[in-house]
């Protein structure tokens, strides 16, 4: 009876100390999570703080281009004009100075080795993130990127741009798109210009169809975002245009 008592001890004391392993790892697996989270929107805020500031001084850049044209065509001109056509011509210059912003001009920011091309806003998941300027393994794990055209140097051009972003299930990137809607907004914000697009068509199709991607906008400015579907199997496919 002595043997039977101390092994069934022996064996509730291994027991519990399995349990007790057991839930220090779960602990510790959720609480590694919550960390790797807060570190990942910690840097990419960081990140979409630099490139604000960035955007500022371009934009500075652009305002003083403007003064200095206007001054020009009033300094230069001592005859009297239309002043229609006088109008007509500050305007001229004044539309052709963010195209002559040269790239000394333009601060890039950088999040680890990746330039951020620009930000993504989506308000009605609070998605907030930096678009960085190709995917790959790296560049996904930390914000989202440009995955098609390749080699894209600017967003908001007319055509498609397929930003990428993971969907990890809980509130990083891209995981909340399931929540969109046709109609929501989602803007996007480049060194030079926020442009707010309206969700069209949301649908969910094979990770290896790349049809959504190439397809002809007329010229117009379009958005379309990718991310897994929640059991990775499928792509959830949203599709956005200029308002």
């Amino acid at each position: 009876m002595f043997n039977f008592n101390n092994k069934y001890s022996n064996f509730l004391t291994m027991l519990l100390i399995v349990l007790i392993v057991a839930i220090l790892g779960i602990v510790g697996y959720f609480a590694y999570d919550m960390y790797n989270q807060n570190d990942k929107n910690s840097k990419a805020q960081s990140a979409i703080e630099e490139f604000n500031k960035s955007t500022q001084s371009v934009k500075k850049v652009i305002e003083n281009k403007t003064e200095n044209a206007v001054t020009n065509v009033a300094a230069t001109d001592n005859e009297v004009k239309n002043p229609l056509e006088e109008l007509n011509t500050v305007a001229s210059q004044a539309n052709t100075v963010e195209g002559n912003t040269t790239a000394q001009e333009i601060k890039k920011t950088y999040l680890e080795n990746f330039e951020v091309l620009g930000t993504i806003n989506i308000p009605k998941t609070k998605c907030n993130y930096p678009i960085l300027n190709e995917v790959t393994k790296r560049s996904i794990e930390i914000a989202v990127a440009v995955l098609y055209p390749p080699k894209l140097e600017a967003l908001n051009m007319p055509g498609n741009t397929v930003i990428a972003g993971h969907n990890y299930r809980n509130n990083l990137f891209f995981s909340n798109n399931k929540k969109l809607e046709i109609g929501d907004e989602i803007i996007i914000e480049s060194t030079t210009e926020k442009v707010t697009y309206e969700i069209y068509d949301i649908f969910e199709t094979t990770p290896n169809d790349a049809d959504y991607m190439i397809r002809d906008t007329e010229g117009k400015r379009e958005i379309s975002l990718s991310t897994c579907t929640d059991d990775s199997s499928g792509r959830l496919i949203i599709l956005a245009r200029e308002k």
